[in-house]
């Protein structure tokens, strides 16, 4: 098992490794305490883990409570906001009780908000069970829910009291699942880890607690000096400003990982193409998509992309931040005109 403690508004760890849910119920008393705790999961993932969290929350001496809601992106929404804020309203959960994310990024980003909003906030927990939710969205505290408008505009920084995640989950992940939260890995060598990404080459099955911890590691120290996304933290949007756009020209029946890897791609195409970037960083981005069957372009225009893109949470004004490669494993925050995005990607 590895221990990745991370500084932030609240200073917790990140504890990755195998046959975690086991002991749970133990970490999450040590961590939070409390006298209940509402386990809020998904219905992909409830009959695979919720028994046994629960099982290992009673043994702690928790009153178990849970709340189920359908699986996809479309669940992160304000009527699933509300009723879990109404769920924990009838069951009378106190500020010192606890929320648990048994999940992926869907499931993690809605109990977030709802622990950080609920009674002026209350403790939370995270239990990853896919990739991308263990390397990206379980750690660093962003919170949020969608809006017709777009993704992720209503939300708040709210940091975890401690993330678990139990490698073994990710068995049961179904390959396409399994696949598109590499994304998020590549995500991570392309903002700064070259050997990351030679890595990544390699067989990766019996290699995810260090892939994992290795990602883990890279968002803590970026959150440790800008956790609320007003500087350096922006670089862990590489491909986010036109794959949340695609998410949401899709209707979100395109996923996180899979619009993200467009997004990348479309975003480094155009900054080899302006001189910005050596081709060998465009290359080795679509062998790595090759290799985990994630896409490189979009069936939308850009012209498509840019009515969405203005809506963008990154829109400041006029102008937008966009993170452009500008080297092997590097890149940059380049700010533009948001007249200037579509002549970019065009």
């Amino acid at each position: 098992m590895r221990t990745i403690n991370v500084t932030a508004s609240r200073n917790y760890p990140v504890m990755i490794g195998a046959g975690l849910l086991q002991e749970a119920g133990e970490r999450i008393r040590a961590a939070a305490g409390g006298a209940k705790a509402c386990v809020v999961t998904d219905d992909h993932v409830e009959p695979l883990y919720a028994e046994r969290v629960e099982s290992g929350l009673a043994a702690a001496g928790y009153e178990p409570l849970r709340f189920v809601i359908a699986h996809g992106e479309a669940s992160k929404s304000p009527e699933n906001y509300i009723a879990l804020l109404r769920f924990l309203a009838e069951n009378r959960l106190t500020r010192t009780d606890v929320l648990v994310a048994l999940g992926g990024g869907v499931v993690g980003d809605l109990t977030g908000f709802a622990a950080a909003s609920y009674l002026r906030g209350i403790p939370f927990v995270q239990l990853p069970t896919t990739v991308l939710a263990a390397v990206d969205s379980s750690v660093g505290g962003k919170t949020a829910i969608d809006l017709p408008e777009g993704k992720n505009l209503v939300g708040a920084f709210y940091q975890p009291h401690l993330v678990l995640c139990d490698i073994d989950t990710l068995a049961t992940l179904p390959k396409e699942t399994f696949e598109d939260g590499f994304a998020e890995v590549i995500k991570y060598g392309m903002l700064g880890d070259p050997e990351l990404l030679r890595l990544l080459l390699l067989p990766v099955e019996d290699r995810m607690e260090e892939i994992l911890a290795i990602c883990v590691e890279r968002k803590r120290d970026v959150v440790a000096e800008d956790e609320f996304d007003r500087g350096k933290r922006q670089l862990l949007n590489l491909g986010h400003t036109v794959g949340h756009a695609i998410e949401a020209l899709s209707g979100y029946r395109q996923s996180h990982g899979r619009a993200v890897a467009a997004g990348m791609c479309i975003v480094t195409e155009a900054a080899v193409r302006h001189g910005l970037c050596p081709k060998e960083s465009l290359d080795i981005l679509r062998r790595l998509c090759e290799k985990f069957e994630l896409p490189q372009t979009s069936e939308y225009t850009v012209e498509q992309m840019y009515e969405v893109m203005t809506a963008d949470k990154k829109r400041a004004g006029n102008r937008i931040h966009l993170i452009v490669p500008n080297g092997f494993g590097s890149c940059e925050i380049r700010s533009m005109e948001i007249t200037e995005l579509k002549d970019f990607l065009a």
